[in-house]
């Protein structure tokens, strides 16, 4: 009997942020364990995203997450800097993947067929796992980083750009976790206010 190839999804969740890590996560689902309602992550409920997470930890043939910090993002540059993530998350998964779906449009670096999808956490189930595990992991990270910069606001803004964000790095100073690469946060190191408002579909209101 022919077996059928594994194919993982692939996705990331924090290319946009000034602060912290900078997630991928690679899944291969079980077709023998379906998982009802996998969508992007970007449009769930946080609630309805942790459900899923764990049911795609618990059903998944394979899944992997890994975090690029930000010293490596300033290193790389965080285009480079994700392709690594999604190549690393690809190689951490046991059983391996016999192809890769990529969300986005361009694919890293791996040792079996990959295409990349335009809008593929919404269309592919695999990369719809993904971008859920990738934004669960990465919004831990922001609660966790909260508690040690408690004035700014992690938990809330994830990171982003927001106004209140970049009050707060004007008020309060610019942290390890920032990324130094990032033109608003050079800004605030030299004594400037960046031209930086409030990106409202960068906050989960939920």
């Amino acid at each position: 009997m022919t077996r059928v190839l594994r194919v993982a999804g692939v996705d990331e969740a924090g290319r946009g942020p000034l602060a912290g890590p900078v997630m991928a996560a690679a899944v291969i689902l079980d077709p023998a364990r379906p998982i009802v309602g996998l969508a992007d992550s970007k449009t769930l409920r946080a609630a309805t995203r942790e459900r899923l997470a764990a049911e795609i930890r618990a059903r998944a043939l394979a899944w992997a997450v890994v975090q690029i910090d930000v010293d490596e993002i300033d290193r790389l540059n965080i285009h480079q800097a994700t392709l690594l993530a999604m190549r690393r998350a690809v190689a951490a998964l046991r059983p391996g993947a016999d192809a890769v779906l990529v969300d986005g449009n361009v694919c890293p670096v791996v040792d079996v067929p990959a295409r990349a999808i335009v809008g593929g956490d919404a269309s592919e189930p695999a990369i719809a796992a993904a971008s859920i595990l990738a934004k669960t992991a990465r919004d831990a990270w922001c609660v966790d980083c909260a508690r040690d910069y408690p004035l700014h606001g992690f938990d809330r803004h994830k990171g982003y750009g927001t106004r209140a964000h970049v009050d707060a790095m004007v008020a309060h100073g610019v942290t390890p976790v920032h990324r130094r690469s990032f033109a608003p946060v050079r800004a605030v190191i030299a004594g400037h206010r960046p031209a930086w408002g409030d990106d409202p579909g960068s906050v989960d209101s939920a």
